[in-house]
């Protein structure tokens, strides 16, 4: 996640003697004490977060800006797979860990940063750039869009309509109480089944795991977890939940608890609907935070009552730059049959110009750059909103973002571009 960024306001480059480049392992501590101070955290490094950060640091991709021997902006980028519609796995220049220390602002810190890592990640080949925007009107003015969002639920579990007495799946299904050991094991093979479906989706490696289970920790916050995972009835695992619980009794000496879902993943609706109503039978348990999910979650469905789930939270979530217009195009597939000549403006950078894409009958598509007359003119960053398929062009025309040249044309990207399920990025980096 990002805050507290430079603004374009002056020239970024014009005498200005703080230095920004990758930094060395020596500096790696001086540089996290940068991040927590952009973040507003404590501004302590213990040694042993040092040691347990360090091998997930890419130092050629790791940016500090120095006034002096003191760091005071910071950037990291890092390989990542982002599942495209269709479920090809494109690769993506993940950028987190973006601050400008608050003695720093408004001198385009952020703007030499974001450039530099930006060209390197075409250099690369990478198709886009991925972040998690902790401040909203930063990102647009370099080309990124917020293309996924995520909602939490509240879930009020009397009001549910749920049997009280439930005891488990009844069709030869199995729910098992397991060990983070478990999970490390299970957990990466059924997250990449879940990611290939997913528009969204972003791939997890080992050390995601090893934080997730707590095997890997950085700090003294580490609440050790209840973890349960769904077998169906050939003993396959279709499903994994994290969840812990609070200690709250009420005036009566009555149990209020509740249970928070760290995470939960399933690969079947069977193995969903009965992780939620496994934590929503949990002797003690009246009320269930639900973690981020899906906007177009099924939780809430699964209930006899759906008010007892109410939204307590919901926001843009993943922001996706395009660095590489017709592979991105040409990467998803296409609910329709169609020709679509787009007419992209990129201020910020290269990655503009008009291209043809051409859905065919089978969902795959073709780009190329032409010289036709553009049917539809938007910026590459509503171009990112529109390509994961959550938006609607006909919607962005509304408000005055994306240009009709040739009538119907909104609807026709709507036809060619948006999705059955809605796109979801479940995590956070």
């Amino acid at each position: 996640m990002t805050p507290h960024d430079a603004s374009d306001s002056i020239d970024p480059y014009a005498g200005d003697t703080i230095g920004v480049r990758p930094i060395t392992a020596a500096e790696l501590p001086d540089w996290l004490r940068a991040v927590k101070t952009g973040f507003l955290q404590q501004p302590v490094v213990p040694d042993q977060e040092v040691e347990n950060r360090a091998p997930g640091v890419i130092l050629s991709r790791t940016l500090g800006a120095f006034d002096g021997s003191r760091c005071v902006a910071t950037f990291r980028s890092f390989p990542q797979k982002l599942t495209a519609v269709g479920g090809a796995a494109v690769p993506a220049d993940a950028i987190s860990a973006v601050t400008v220390s608050p003695t720093h602002r408004r001198r385009g810190l952020l703007t030499r940063m974001m450039r530099a890592d930006l060209a390197a990640a075409r250099e690369r080949g990478d198709v886009v750039a991925t972040l998690i925007a902790a401040e909203y009107p930063i990102y647009g003015r370099y080309g990124f869009g917020p293309a996924t969002t995520t909602t939490e639920w509240t879930v009020e579990v009397p009001r549910t309509g749920l049997d009280p007495r439930w005891a488990g799946p009844a069709d030869g299904a199995r729910i098992d109480l397991v060990d983070a050991e478990d999970v490390r094991k299970a957990g990466p093979e059924l997250h990449e089944r879940f990611r290939r479906g997913r528009p969204g989706a972003i791939d997890r490696d080992d050390r995601w795991w090893q934080i997730a289970t707590g095997a890997l920790r950085f700090g003294s916050s580490w609440k050790e977890p209840f973890y349960a995972s769904y077998r169906s009835a050939s003993g396959e695992i279709e499903g994994l939940v994290s969840y812990t619980a609070d200690d709250e009794w009420g005036d009566s000496n009555q149990p209020r608890n509740t249970a928070e879902v760290n995470w939960l993943l399933a690969v079947t609706p069977a193995a969903e609907r009965a992780l939620w109503s496994y934590v929503c039978s949990i002797d003690w348990i009246t009320r269930v935070t639900s973690g981020r999910r899906a906007p177009d979650d099924l939780l809430p469905q699964f209930l006899p009552d759906p008010r007892a789930a109410r939204v307590t939270r919901h926001t843009d979530w993943l922001w996706v730059r395009i660095l590489d217009v017709v592979r991105a195009l040409e990467a998803r597939t296409y609910g329709a049959e169609g020709t679509l000549v787009l007419d992209v403006a990129d201020e910020s950078g290269p990655d503009g110009g008009r291209f043809r894409l051409r859905a065919a009958p089978d969902g795959t598509a073709t780009c190329v750059p032409t010289s036709e007359e553009a049917d539809l003119s938007l910026s590459i960053a509503d171009l990112a909103t529109l390509w994961l398929g959550d938006e609607s062009a006909v919607r962005l025309a509304a408000l005055g973002r994306v240009r009709e040249r040739q009538e119907g044309a909104a609807a026709l990207a709507d036809a060619l571009l948006r999705t059955s399920r809605r796109p979801w990025c479940p995590d956070i980096f």
